[in-house]
């Protein structure tokens, strides 16, 4: 099959398409045919091999692992026995190890049934950034509908997600911006915007 890989750390200009063995099925896995993937900072990271210390973990001074790419959505190709969840032919979504290929083998409990709503370049946009703001909403920051809720970074990846999933639990939202992403910040639903190249949000009235 065909994937990105690499086989030092450093630039973009490190990245080369590649034929490499289509991954085996293992008994919880679920093999997915990728359609979509999605790129984030995490990629970043991992491509560059930093920050450093990171290498003790990943390789020190070559990656251990060869793929990249997490976000993905596709379609199931195969499972394994232990699988109960999804069969050959969902459409799925969620994180995967080296989805930057054509194909993937992922943990069960790492997918979730692509919604019919979506397309999937949609959803493999979706579960980083999507869970992270989630998690920190919902489940570290319990949040309650009538809450204040202060966003900085409401642009950025998880901050997009975070501003519409705040509104969508009946908060008051303040989104933190520079000035060329006002508009879009308040188009996805903050009530009040910041841009903080104007103005300190901590003395903002919204606040």
């Amino acid at each position: 099959m065909k994937a990105i890989v690499y086989e030092k750390y450093g630039s973009p200009d490190v990245l080369e398409l590649s034929d490499i063995d289509k991954p085996a099925v293992t008994d919880d896995g679920v093999l997915v045919r990728i359609r979509a993937a999605s790129a984030n900072p995490y990629d970043w990271h991992f491509m560059r091999g930093k920050p450093y210390f990171t290498r003790l973990m990943f390789g020190l001074f070559k990656p251990k692992a060869h793929g990249l790419g997490a976000d993905l959505a596709g379609e199931v190709e195969a499972v394994g026995k232990d699988v109960t969840r999804f069969r050959p032919g969902d459409a799925v979504f969620g994180e995967g190890a080296g989805s930057f290929a054509e194909y993937t083998c992922v943990p069960e409990r790492w997918l979730a049934p692509k919604p019919a709503n979506l397309s999937f370049e949609q959803a493999a946009a979706v579960p980083m950034a999507g869970v992270t703001a989630l998690q920190g909403l919902r489940d570290r920051g319990k949040i309650r509908a009538g809450q204040k809720v202060l966003i900085l970074g409401a642009s950025g990846g998880v901050g997009t997600f975070a501003v519409q999933i705040a509104k969508s639990f009946g908060a008051e939202v303040t989104g933190v911006c520079s000035t060329r992403n006002v508009e879009m910040v308040r188009s996805i639903g903050a009530d009040h915007v910041v841009d903080y190249t104007r103005e300190d949000f901590t003395r903002s009235d919204a606040l």
